[in-house]
């Protein structure tokens, strides 16, 4: 009989490349991770991993094996959810992963609706962006994430996951008050100019740039702030442009700049749960709640 606990370490080590970083997202010893995949290669009779300098890769046994080890673990998701829905209406606490702009758009929104739907469920927010979030919520340190398409992120068919689309959000151009294009900006005017923005491995980044990209250009990036308030700030003192989500300038003081809305770039915005667990009592008000209130936003 095959230890569903050591599957789930298979799937972690197959996610995160090494044991040590598998040990950590599963709060384990590197020296218990290694046990329990010994362990769990005596159980089906195989290798399941091969060493290449620090980090560790699949055999063909070890890719088969994972896939049976997401099915396996959806389902028990599944099953959890069942009995939780046989108990409907049980109070918990669900634990959100979020990016900033999200966590104000949609999902305190979301959260001030349930006070009056579902009272009995609780949301704890943690702060992510869209490329840490599902890492969290695949090692189990979240039941939900609210992310975006981003380089490398899983796709709508990975086993792991169920992804519900939230919304698509365009990126407006932020120029300084008195810059000469304030009235007539496209982005490839913009091709000279010095730019203001996300750092490199933000999803945000990788928006921007393939979005330069497409209008012939590298953009020369050479202030960097994760924060959206920073970036407008910065323009408004002159130290460059930027293009920012159309989110995150709402509701935001926006003294000597000017904002132009422009063609083309724009990020999609997601939820995603474990699959199986679409159906969990404390989830799907969430879910529900969440979409309600993207299909609200208008951000076209």
């Amino acid at each position: 009989m095959i230890d569903t606990r050591r599957l789930r370490t298979l799937r972690a080590v197959a996610d995160h490349g090494t044991v040590t970083a598998a040990a950590a997202a599963l709060h384990l010893t590197p020296s218990a991770v290694s046990q329990q995949l010994v362990a769990l290669e005596h159980e089906v009779g195989h290798r399941l991993l091969t060493r290449d300098g620090r980090g560790v890769h699949l055999t063909a046994v070890g890719r088969i094996m994972l896939s049976h080890a997401n099915e396996v673990l959806a389902q028990l998701e599944r099953a959890e959810a069942e009995v939780a829905a046989y108990t409907a209406g049980e109070a918990g606490e669900v634990t959100v992963a979020c990016f900033a702009t999200a966590i104000s758009a949609v999902l305190s929104p979301a959260i001030a609706a349930l006070r009056e739907s579902s009272p009995g469920v609780r949301v704890r927010v943690q702060d992510a962006e869209g490329d840490h979030s599902l890492a969290l919520l695949l090692d189990g340190r979240a039941d939900l994430a609210v992310t975006v398409e981003y380089r490398g992120a899983p796709d709508a068919a990975d086993p792991r996951l169920s992804r519900r689309p939230l919304y698509a959000e365009p990126f407006d151009l932020v120029l300084p008050g008195g810059h000469p294009l304030a009235d007539s900006a496209t982005l490839v005017s913009l091709a000279d100019e010095t730019w203001i923005g996300p750092y490199p491995g933000n999803p945000v980044h990788d928006v921007i740039a393939f979005a330069c990209r497409q209008a012939g250009f590298t953009p020369d990036l050479v202030h960097c702030s994760d924060d959206f308030r920073a970036v407008v700030a910065l323009v408004g003192a002159g130290a460059g442009v930027a293009l920012v989500p159309r989110l995150a300038l709402r509701d935001m003081a926006l003294p000597g700049v000017v904002v132009r809305q422009t063609p083309g770039p724009e990020r999609r915005v997601f939820a995603a749960v474990r699959r199986g667990s679409d159906a969990h009592p404390l989830l799907r008000p969430l879910l529900t709640a969440l979409r309600q209130v993207a299909e609200s936003l208008g951000t076209g």
